[in-house]
């Protein structure tokens, strides 16, 4: 705001000024995905065997999940992507990160992209918890 109003700041200065207010920085603690207790299997990744560069739409898919904060406590972003287009083709969003979360997103983009056959999904490991 001080900025916008034509003051320079830098992080010092913000320090002492928020030290004078009795201000403190309170950030988010690390974020920790919960254990499952079952161990994941190795796959093999055969099929895609990292080959990243693909001729035409639909043909693979990847996917991701990444956290945010908000609202006070985590959230998670299930994103899937055509590696044809490079563009996001689904996603969905949900304060866990369960495979109702990555089923969703797939769901949107199987829909949105008129039900296409035949194509390769590659993920990590799909999501962090099982679906209860």
């Amino acid at each position: 705001m001080l900025k916008n109003e034509g003051y320079t700041l830098g992080s010092l200065k913000v320090r002492s000024l928020m030290r004078e207010a009795s201000l403190c920085s309170k950030q988010p603690g690390a974020h920790r995905y919960k254990k499952t207790g079952n161990e994941c299997l190795d796959i093999p990744n055969d099929f895609l065997n990292r080959e990243f560069n693909v001729s035409a739409p639909n043909q693979v898919w990847c996917g991701d999940i990444t956290y945010i904060w908000a609202g006070g406590r985590w959230h998670y972003l299930a994103v899937v992507l055509d590696l044809y287009r490079r563009r996001i083709v689904g996603w969905a969003f949900s304060s866990t990160p369960d495979a109702e979360l990555v089923i969703t997103a797939l769901n949107m983009a199987y829909e949105q992209h008129g039900r296409p056959k035949g194509v390769m999904f590659h993920s990590d490991q799909g999501s962090q918890t099982p679906l209860n």
